[in-house]
């Protein structure tokens, strides 16, 4: 009887995005992109935007890519936190 209970608070949103700054101590920026049609040409644009999220560990770097899920309130603009690193950029 060792299975691990999990404790589920509902649906979070998560984001992939990369990560376009990393100099504050514990947070990460992180850049999101999605495409969606425009309001009146309904052409597919890109629209992106900048969240800002909590990296506990400091292990996100600039230019990873990475999985955010949405928490509570951290700062007055920060309610996002680090969920995993997808991958990182291929250094030459």
């Amino acid at each position: 009887m060792s299975e691990a209970v999990v404790e589920v608070r509902g649906n979070r949103k998560e984001r992939v995005g990369v990560v376009v700054s990393d100099v504050q101590d514990k947070t990460i920026v992180v850049k999101v992109d999605r495409r969606t049609p425009h309001p009146l040409y309904q052409k597919i644009v890109k629209v992106s935007k900048k969240f800002t999220a909590h990296d506990e560990k400091n292990e996100a770097k600039k230019g990873d890519t990475v999985r955010i899920v949405e928490t509570r309130p951290m700062s007055k603009n920060k309610c996002w936190r680090l969920a995993a690193v997808i991958s990182r950029p291929e250094q030459e």
